[in-house]
């Protein structure tokens, strides 16, 4: 009870903070970054914390001298001990939670996370190969604002250039944990991380050879189709330190909607290893991933209350291959950590969106794109003692460089079902990004204490040759910006005992301009737009505190973002996308999170679980004509309750999900914050829903050694529910219908 006292007593005072008068020095929107205010927010923050532990019983024993060991990559063999000791909000969501919670999807998996906001399928955002996150009310289309990972290396096309994820190559199947770092993470990831850092851990090597084959199949009961999800991971570690796992996770079938649903993926992965002595390894991870997915178009307001499920866009859908190597050399002993890692990617992506005209004629779009990437990022990090305190330095250093080539091509306008025009040029460009990072900080722990400042320096060169077309003859711009950016950041973290800490951080993060908002086309002529965008900033803080020991888990923060300029990407009467600035933004909230193992009451509780999330946040404009309005395609609001029992060979599962409204606001050429749906489909707001879901697994080891079997049913009620999109192909998209899965897996 003393838990949930301090609790409450924290979230007053974090709300207090985050709504302090906006005439403070710390909170105005054009406010500047510097240490001293930087120190000066930290230290108020830390004063109100230090409050209840002054009622603590003095009597307490005191925590035990505490020996630190070389941290080195925050990432690496992340469980719940090292991301309860993480001064910032963190959660991690390990291959048992997934299964526990039946997570078929990525999507389903993030869900389960504080303050992140996992979009369904929409736009051309619209199937199984993309993967739309926002976390802290941060736009979710495309998981353009935070720094996305697969076993620390980049998911997007290009980091600073493209970091949109219209192909996410990453499947669950392959998937050992997901870790979310939410804050006080700019400093080691680097720019576009305003939203934080995920990090998608895949299935270690195991120490003996073992493995499993398994198959998931989806029935969706509003249009009857099926969907399957192979999966297999074999792999096993020799007595001379080499070790190997071969990794596959598909997905084949249909979705939920009547037609043009259909997925196709392919994800490979080979891992080895090699552990040259106690202290010395390296290892390498070769991934191939190939994904094509159809994509239904969104409805107007008429056809939606025809029939939610239907799609005639027969000619619509993303596809693409990636292909990527990474080097891992990695030396640890008592003192030092010592990391390289280089990684080379080399993905393509295309495109085709068909739209219909206001004349009722069809039109179809191109978008072929490649990208290449490289960089090398050495990281060391070392344990000394300095006075009466103990401290851990980390310094390290990132080379990246990018090359895009992009291409836009449009058909002349066409009768429905008659033969497609070809394709004439649009657009095409030709860029690339040099960037050099490099950072330190700090780890200084001081009795109960813990310390971190650190700061970031990025200094980036983007350019980007863009081409526009006139009838076939081009036009050219050659827009390049440079950009040298300081992120500072610092973190304190005190700790009451073992079980129970207090923390509070603030930093910086940077998002720079992208390829596509550098320069864009006018009519048919290639237009520059370095003078009319800028940069994204942010400053952040964080205030919360963390419990782990005698089965709970939970966690509590309350957040701040700053924004100076925020980007959005909105579209014209002709359907262009334009990169637009929002002006000053703000994004405040609390997240909480908590898991308990009922068994630690009573034997005859034993196996019984609950866990939950719940995320209140606030994101609006402080400027321009929708000032203190809700951003975009978010929800204050959004929670997860679940209840798990296992006894015996049987396991059940009972999980809720809820989110509340969100706006879709924006119409072209119009003052008007919309909340009435508008006849396309593309506009007004978006009502909450609530859903259900159920599962049930058995173990039949007994029988077939290895061998479990597991049902389940998604969306219990067959609530229907909807989202919506405004890009080229927007409208309403309905929500997923009442699904029922089987899950069969085999360990050996």
């Amino acid at each position: 009870m003393l838990l949930f006292r301090y609790n409450d007593y924290n979230y007053r005072l974090g709300f207090r903070y985050i709504n302090m008068d906006r005439s403070s020095a710390l909170l105005l929107p054009n406010f500047k970054f510097k240490v001293s205010t930087l120190s000066y927010a930290i230290g108020i923050a830390c004063t109100y914390l230090a409050l209840p532990v002054h009622a603590e019983d003095t009597t307490a024993s005191a925590l035990p001298t505490i020996t630190i060991k070389a941290q080195g990559n925050w990432l690496e063999e992340a469980n719940a001990e090292t991301v309860h000791k993480h001064a910032g909000a963190r959660t991690i969501i390990d291959r048992k939670r997934l299964d526990e919670t039946a997570a078929t999807s990525i999507r389903e998996a993030l869900k389960q996370i504080p303050g992140v906001q996992a979009q369904d399928s929409s736009g051309t955002g619209g199937s199984d190969v993309s993967l739309n996150i926002g976390v802290r009310g941060l736009a979710s289309r495309l998981s353009p604002r935070s720094t996305v990972l697969v076993d620390g290396v980049p998911l997007s096309f290009a980091p600073y250039g493209q970091p949109q994820l219209s192909l996410a190559p990453v499947s669950i199947g392959n998937i050992e944990s997901v870790d979310v770092v939410r804050g006080a993470g700019s400093v080691r990831f680097g720019p576009q991380n305003v939203g934080g850092i995920i990090n998608f851990a895949t299935r270690s090597i195991p120490q003996d050879f073992s493995g499993t084959v398994s198959l998931t199949s989806e029935y969706a009961s509003g249009t009857d189709q099926v969907k399957l999800s192979p999966n297999l991971f074999v792999g096993g570690t020799l007595d001379n330190g080499l070790g190997l796992a071969l990794l596959y996770s598909g997905t084949k079938g249909n979705g939920y909607r009547e037609a043009n649903n259909k997925i196709d993926i392919d994800d490979v992965m080979l891992k080895s290893a090699y552990q040259f002595n106690d202290k010395d390894s390296v290892a390498s991870n070769l991934h191939h991933y190939e994904g094509r997915g159809e994509m239904p178009e969104g409805l107007t307001q008429a056809q939606y209350a025809e029939n939610p499920y239907q799609s005639s866009g027969e000619k619509n859908y993303f596809a693409g291959r990636r292909t990527d190597v990474s080097l891992r050399y990695n030396h640890k002993d008592e003192k030092n950590n010592f990391e390289v890692l280089s990684y080379y990617i080399d993905s393509f992506r295309t495109s085709n969106l068909e739209t219909t005209l206001a004349n009722g004629q069809k039109r179809l779009d191109s978008a072929p794109r490649d990208y290449k990437v490289y960089a090398i990022e050495p990281r060391y990090s070392r344990i000394y003692e300095l006075g009466n305190t103990q401290n851990e330095v980390t310094v390290g250093y990132r080379y990246l460089k990018e090359e895009s080539s992009e291409f836009a091509g449009r058909t002349a306008s066409y009768a429905a079902g008659s033969s497609v025009p070809d394709f004439a040029p649009r657009s095409s460009s030709e860029g690339g990004t040099k960037a050099h990072a490099v950072y330190i900080d700090n780890r200084m722990e001081l009795g109960r204490w813990t310390i971190t400042p650190g700061v970031r320096f990025e200094s980036i060169e983007t350019h980007n040759n863009f081409t526009g077309y006139n009838k076939g003859q081009p036009n050219t711009v050659y827009p390049k910006i440079d950009s040298d950016e300081f992120l500072p950041s610092l973190s304190v973290m005190y700790s009451a005992n073992e079980n129970w800490n207090i923390f509070a951080n603030a930093g910086v993060s940077f998002g720079p301009q992208q390829y596509s908002q550098l320069a864009r086309l006018e009519g048919t002529t290639a237009t520059a737009t370095t003078k009319g965008l800028h940069p994204e900033k942010s400053n952040n803080y964080e205030i919360g505190t963390k419990y782990l020991g005698n089965g709970l888990n939970a966690e509590f923060t309350v957040f701040y973002l700053d924004f100076d300029k925020e980007l959005s990407l909105v579209r014209d009467a002709a359907n262009n996308g334009i990169w637009t600035d929002l002006g000053a933004t703000s994004h405040k909230g609390v997240e909480t999170g908590i898991s308990y193992d009922f068994g630690q009451l009573s034997d005859a509780l034993e196996g019984l679980k609950v866990y939950g999330n719940y995320t209140f946040t606030k994101a609006v404009a402080e400027a321009g004509q929708f000032k203190d309005k809700d951003l975009p395609f978010y929800s204050r609001h959004v929670g997860n309750v679940g209840l798990g029992y296992t006894v015996d060979k049987w396991s059940l599962n009972a999980d809720m999900f809820a989110q509340s409204k969100q706006h879709s606001p924006d119409l072209p050429d119009s003052n008007v914050y919309q909340t009435e749906e508008t006849a396309d489909g593309k506009y007004g707001d978006i009502p909450g829903y609530t859903t259900f879901a159920l599962r049930t697994s058995y173990d039949l080891s007994s029988q077939v050694k290895g061998l479990k079997i597991a049902g389940g049913i998604k969306n219990v009620f067959d609530k229907q529910y909807f989202t919506r999109s405004t890009d080229s192909t927007g409208g309403k998209y309905v929500g997923l219908p009442r699904t029922f899965y089987l899950q069969t897996s085999f360990d050996f």
